[in-house]
């Protein structure tokens, strides 16, 4: 009997859905409809926007491999009407980029202000970006070294993201 009943149920037919990744990009599709999105191609095919975009892909190699990279501080404040909380000016290979670093804990924060103009450090990171307001490319700072003493190193959170 029970057979029967499991032999003549109709299976219903699962409803595709679009994995994360082209949702994601399903999602970018319409946003650079918007008129914040068409602003930022406009911004991307600019000579800034060129600018920032070159310099991003020189330390691409670095970023992706989370490799040492030298840098020398060279100002202690961001752009005017900067909004990415704590972070420094560094020349890398001779070309200028934001140090940004996430939330800070205090003890954190003290030792990044031990940084001066013209010390060179010892960065690590694994992502960098770019937005139309900076006309630099911006790195995440995971790791700072001074004269071989740790500055700053980025602790992982407990849930792993």
């Amino acid at each position: 009997m029970a057979k029967d009943i499991f032999k003549q149920a109709t299976p219903q037919l699962a409803v595709a859905q679009p994995n994360g990744a082209v949702r994601t990009n399903i999602s970018f599709l319409q946003w650079e409809t918007t008129p914040e999105g068409i602003l930022f191609k406009k911004w991307k095919s600019s000579p800034a926007g060129q600018k920032v975009l070159t310099d991003a892909a020189q330390i691409n190699t670095q970023i992706k491999t989370a490799a040492n990279m030298k840098a020398v501080v060279t100002s202690l404040s961001l752009p005017a009407n900067a909004q990415l909380g704590f972070g420094v000016m560094v020349q890398i290979n001779g070309t200028d980029y934001i140090l940004n670093f996430g939330p800070l804990a205090a003890q954190e924060l003290q030792q990044l202000r031990s940084l001066k103009v013209h010390d060179t450090i010892v960065i690590r990171s694994n992502f960098v970006s770019y937005a139309p307001k900076y006309p630099y490319a911006i790195v995440m700072g995971n790791y700072v070294e001074l004269a071989g003493r740790v500055v700053y190193k980025n602790s992982k959170r407990n849930n792993g993201c």
